[in-house]
């Protein structure tokens, strides 16, 4: 894989069971796959989903609340189990991670689009791996990204990462419905090509986003010069399969536009 710096982005499909609750196996076997990327000398950022789904069975609460109190809630109690989970299963392998939060609106002021940059930056430069989430418990609806789909567009754009990597529950974008058997993977997205008739437009399980969404943000980062792959992280070693064995690896990528 060209050039060392990665952002992957975690989806909650990927680290949320059937029944809502956190799929610790499962983000340990991502962790394992993150620690062996920085043995090989890869600068990764995690941007993670999953705080709400953490919180969600940490409180029972009786009395009625809107959706943005219950996020708001819910994501605060997570967000502190996510980052000590990460915290654990990182120091097994003698590796720091940082938490990072953000919102939007921390995109569209240069001075705080620059510090977060300057934040993140000075973490790669002592080995700190940043996990990046949106800051749930301050944001309200009009303010919050469209899901972590956007959020590590924008990573992977502020932080001139080399490929955005986005872990969904799904292999990649199919040429038809991925229910078909007759079905195939998208291997190759070049740029310019027009893929919108094969993009499903249905949202499945935890998750906000959906492939529209993916493949929008594929799009956009791909023509900004980054390469963009979409995998299945339910798969086994995906991450370290995508490295070491691509051309076997069932994913799509988006070709990197070339800016020169």
């Amino acid at each position: 894989m060209a050039g060392n710096r990665l952002v992957i982005k975690v989806g909650s499909n990927v680290l949320t069971r059937d029944d809502g609750k956190l799929d610790i196996t499962r983000m340990s076997a991502i962790v394992d796959q993150v620690a062996w990327l920085r043995r090989q000398g890869y600068e990764v950022i995690i941007v993670s989903s999953g705080a709400v789904a953490c919180g969600r069975h940490e409180i029972c609460v009786e009395d009625k609340l809107d959706s943005v109190e219950q996020r708001q809630l819910f994501s605060a109690l997570g967000q502190a189990k996510l980052i000590n989970l990460y915290y654990d299963l990182f120091r097994e392998y003698g590796m720091h991670v940082g938490q990072v939060l953000t919102m939007k609106e921390n995109f569209l002021s240069q001075r705080e689009y620059d510090n977060q940059r300057t934040c993140m930056t000075v973490m790669l430069e002592h080995s700190v791996i940043p996990i990046v989430n949106e800051n749930d418990t301050v944001c309200i609806t009009e303010l919050m990204f469209t899901d972590n789909d956007e959020l590590s567009g924008l990573i992977a754009q502020m932080m001139k990462a080399d490929t955005l990597i986005i872990l969904s529950n799904i292999d990649g974008i199919y040429d038809g419905n991925p229910a078909d058997a007759s079905s195939k993977v998208i291997r190759h997205v070049a740029s310019g090509d027009d893929i919108s008739r094969y993009i499903q437009k249905e949202k499945s399980g935890h998750g906000r986003g959906g492939m529209v969404s993916k493949a929008n943000i594929a799009r956009t980062v791909s023509d900004s010069g980054i390469r963009v792959i979409i995998a299945n992280g339910e798969r086994d070693n995906i991450l370290i399969n995508l490295i070491t064995n691509p051309e076997e690896t069932i994913h799509t990528e988006f070709e990197a536009k070339s800016l020169s």
